[in-house]
């Protein structure tokens, strides 16, 4: 209980930010007479949350749908890419330029691609998400598993530890903090790869209604979905650093 308070009383200041900027954004659009279509107040986004709620709700579904499975991908991929990466010389210098690589192609240009070679629907989405995600789960694990003292692995070796043993008993759990620093912001981009995969072609999906009703100039409904959008990247990065403080108790313990 006394954690719980702890964490209301650190994002209170960030709550008085956001609650400030709020009302000077409703004050200000009231007192300049800004139109609905170029700029909505903040009540009539909220109006638009509960007014059509039913339609936002089937949309966020299929985005969160796209997130999660596409970053699972990911964390999956790259972390086994990661592991390979550190468990062989020779598939470090194959492997790690590729990664580094790829991260200079634009995602927006793969994501239209990906349409022409798979079609409509959730794969291409959740490709892109898993695509946008990988990279910061790749060299985080890689950098924490290197980043084990040189006396240590020394040690291991003199005791005749196999690399493997290394990896399982050394390697492993000195990456973890930093294999959740990747999470943290694969999570948070993952959000992003999502959007722009429904918006290079969809059906479904909230960067699908932004892209719809932005020429029918129902501008509500576009700040709707970007609130729902950024609440969802904050909630599920929140979770990811639940996440962290029950697998990594040792680590949070260092860190105060």
């Amino acid at each position: 209980m006394r954690n719980f308070w702890q964490l209301i009383i650190e994002w209170i200041p960030a709550f008085v930010i956001v609650i400030s900027l709020i009302f000077a954004w409703e004050i200000g659009v009231w007192i300049w007479d800004v139109p609905d279509w170029l700029l909505p107040p903040p009540s009539a986004i909220g109006y638009t949350l509960y007014d059509r709620a039913d339609l936002l709700a089937g949309h966020t579904i299929v985005t969160l749908e796209e997130v999660i499975i596409g970053f699972l991908i990911a964390v999956s991929f790259g972390f086994l890419l990661a592991s390979c990466i550190v468990l062989s010389n020779m598939m470090e210098k194959a492997l790690y330029p590729i990664v580094i690589a790829s991260q200079t192609v634009p995602i927006i240009v793969i994501a239209p691609m990906l349409l022409v070679w798979i079609g409509y629907g959730l794969a291409p989405k959740i490709i892109v998400v898993a695509l946008i995600s990988f990279f910061p789960v790749v060299v985080n694990t890689v950098d924490g598993m290197k980043s084990v003292d040189p006396d240590l692995l020394r040690l291991m070796k003199t005791m005749g530890a196999s690399k493997l043993s290394f990896y399982l008993k050394i390697q492993l759990p000195t990456s973890m903090p930093y294999l959740f620093s990747g999470l943290r912001v694969a999570i948070a981009v993952s959000v992003i790869g999502a959007v722009i995969g429904e918006w290079v072609g969809s059906s479904q999906g909230l960067g699908y209604l932004m892209i719809r009703s932005k020429p029918q100039f129902q501008t509500e409904l576009v700040f709707a979905s970007i609130a729902i959008l950024s609440t969802m990247g904050v909630v599920l990065f929140a979770s990811i650093v639940i996440l962290e403080r029950l697998a990594l108790p040792w680590h949070r313990g260092q860190k105060q």
